[in-house]
């Protein structure tokens, strides 16, 4: 792999882990819940599966998923209906659970209302919970492959690269998120959040389910 093929591959992920999904809407909303240091538990959960996506991509399992639509389809209405519950839950939560009176961000990452192995388990879900990006990878990589040269390497080099990049977008999605957390000590806006974001994610799960492959 010559670093011009490097560069194209850095310019794809960066646009790609820069468009809102589920992952960044997570993070975010967990850095504005939570604090930054809080959601770190989430960002390490949703990268931990995002690699192991990447990791079974390049074992050639994505193909098996192509050869086997109907387990693809189960694998996909399993996630929409985990974005669902996701959603559901997030609009129905009491809004005092998201607005401490007189927090300031710190205050809020310092008084955790969730486990940190909870928040690890929600990111993996949550990032685990597409089959598609298992698909997405197994047609990413090995275009920037070269197979004249070694493949472990070349795959570790880009491994690694998607983390960076897609940790750097964490971050700065969970930094917008604890700054407006701060803002969440009103109750109705605290509420108001809690409905746009469980919508949004309904919506993911809703897009989903809809989605044919």
């Amino acid at each position: 792999m010559n670093l011009h093929t490097w560069w194209l591959f850095v310019a794809t992920v960066f646009v790609v882990s820069a468009i809102p999904g589920p992952n960044m809407l997570l993070v975010m909303t967990h850095g504005a819940q939570h604090g930054l240091r809080r959601s770190g538990a989430t960002m390490a959960g949703c990268l931990s599966a995002l690699i192991a996506m990447l990791s079974v991509s390049a074992a050639g399992l994505g193909v098996f998923l192509e050869a086997w639509p109907t387990m693809f389809n189960a694998l996909r209405l399993i996630g929409a209906v985990y974005l669902v519950y996701l959603g559901v839950k997030s609009w129905r939560a009491p809004a005092d659970e998201s607005a401490f009176a007189d927090a300031t961000p710190e205050e809020l990452a310092a008084k955790p209302t969730r486990s940190t192995f909870s928040l690890f388990r929600n990111g993996f879900l949550v990032a685990a919970s597409n089959p598609k990006a298992i698909l997405f990878a197994a047609a990413l990589l090995p275009q920037f492959i070269d197979a004249s040269r070694p493949t472990l390497p070349q795959f570790g080099v880009l491994v690694a690269t998607f983390a960076v990049i897609e940790v750097s977008w964490y971050l700065v999605y969970a930094g917008f998120g604890t700054r407006i957390g701060s803002t969440l000590r009103s109750r109705n806006v605290a509420r108001a959040f809690n409905r746009l974001t469980g919508g949004v994610f309904v919506g993911f799960g809703a897009m989903m389910a809809l989605v044919r492959h």
